[in-house]
């Protein structure tokens, strides 16, 4: 992972672009201390991806807990 400062990421910011788009991940600095990170879209998107499946197992695993106290034509009242 690189890490750039912020003036520096703004001077050379379609470098910076190119080297994300090639799979680098990089770490822009303001006055030394991290404040944003640049990632490629597909490492964002499988991330993703990856928490939809895992929370969907878990909901599949789990009974349903506690007794709905109200019927459909209440909410309609």
């Amino acid at each position: 992972m690189k890490t750039i400062a912020a003036s520096e990421a703004n001077r050379h910011f379609s470098a910076v672009l190119r080297e994300v788009a090639q799979g680098e991940q990089v770490v822009v600095l303001a006055r030394g201390k991290p404040v944003a990170k640049i990632v490629p879209v597909e490492g964002v998107e499988s991330a993703r991806e990856d928490a939809r499946v895992a929370l969907l197992a878990r909901l599949g695993s789990q009974s349903p807990t506690g007794a709905r106290g109200w019927s459909r034509e209440e909410l309609y009242d």
